[in-house]
């Protein structure tokens, strides 16, 4: 018999992920259908928004391969009915405070730091480059990790090296564009741009660095379709840029200067977004999304 979630005791949430202890080695990880954006937790959910981000992770573990947080299949015992095919068991890690981002086109907040700068967390790029140009080479461009409510800053090399030692910060800069080189031209060869993307690492028990949280997922990444790929303009997108881009349009009547928070989604976006959630998946997985563990 499985057991219920309320079993577990409850450690902690972030804007999307709840984290259950199972044991003093494992944990539980849940995607919610929670969806973020600028900053906030919109009061509208995304249905099957937190099952999509499960497959897609799982699909990208198995795909990469080397060393993850995973300790269990989809359909592992220790996950409740009540949120299989929304969670995973989980190594506990020591999680190393930065979000490792990797960009391979300039779009986002690495384009308004291009547009103010003319670099990206202390990376010089050509004049010239305007939105959705593609970098000659896949650049590292930290984050700060910020609570609920908070922005994530973009931070240069050097003040990771300063905050983790310049060994440390050397093995997450080469492990996060490998992994975003491997993974973009598995997209590329689906016909999916991956423009941009971030990830979470942790130490195990023997200071191994350990791959972990989501991983490439439409949440943490922008996917764009390569055939109507277009420079100086914005993408068509698989990701919540959707979203992002009615709660700044003029149908949502929403400040994102102002204190209050997003309205809620009509329904419409909501149905978008859950198909652009499951396109990616599908598209890029060669999976159906109809077959993922229930």
């Amino acid at each position: 018999m499985r057991p219920t979630l309320s079993s577990y005791p409850y450690l902690a949430g972030g804007k999307i992920r709840d984290l259950y202890a199972i044991d003093d080695e494992h944990m539980l990880l849940v995607a919610s259908d929670r969806i973020s954006a600028y900053d906030h937790v919109l009061s509208t959910p995304i249905p099957d928004k937190g099952r999509v981000l499960t497959a897609m992770s799982f699909f990208f573990f198995d795909v990469l391969g080397g060393t993850n947080h995973l300790a269990g299949e989809p359909d592992d015992a220790r996950i409740p009915d009540e949120v299989r095919g929304r969670a995973m068991v989980v190594k506990r890690l020591k999680m190393i405070p930065i979000e490792c981002v990797a960009r391979g086109y300039l779009v986002g907040s690495g384009l308004r730091d291009y547009q103010k700068t003319g670099a990206v967390c202390g990376i010089k790029l050509p004049a010239g480059l305007v939105e959705g140009s593609k970098l000659v080479d896949p650049i590292f461009t930290p984050a700060t990790k910020a609570d609920i409510g908070e922005h994530d800053l973009n931070i240069d090399f050097q003040a990771v090296v300063d905050q983790l030692g310049p060994e440390l910060a050397v093995k997450l800069r080469e492990d996060t564009l490998d992994i975003y080189f491997r993974a973009s031209s598995y997209a590329e060869a689906r016909g999916v741009i991956l423009a941009d993307t971030k990830f979470e690492f942790g130490l195990d028990k023997n200071n191994n660095l350990v791959l972990a949280d989501e991983v490439l997922t439409p949440d943490s990444s922008r996917y764009w379709p390569a055939d109507s790929y277009k420079v100086g303009a914005p993408q068509p997108s698989f990701d919540k840029q959707y979203v992002r881009d009615w709660l700044t349009g003029p149908d949502s009547g929403w400040d994102r200067d102002a204190d209050g928070p997003p309205p809620p989604l009509p329904d419409e976006v909501v149905a978008a977004t859950r198909a652009r959630y499951i396109e990616a998946y599908e598209t890029i997985s060669g999976l159906s999304f109809a077959d993922w563990v229930r």
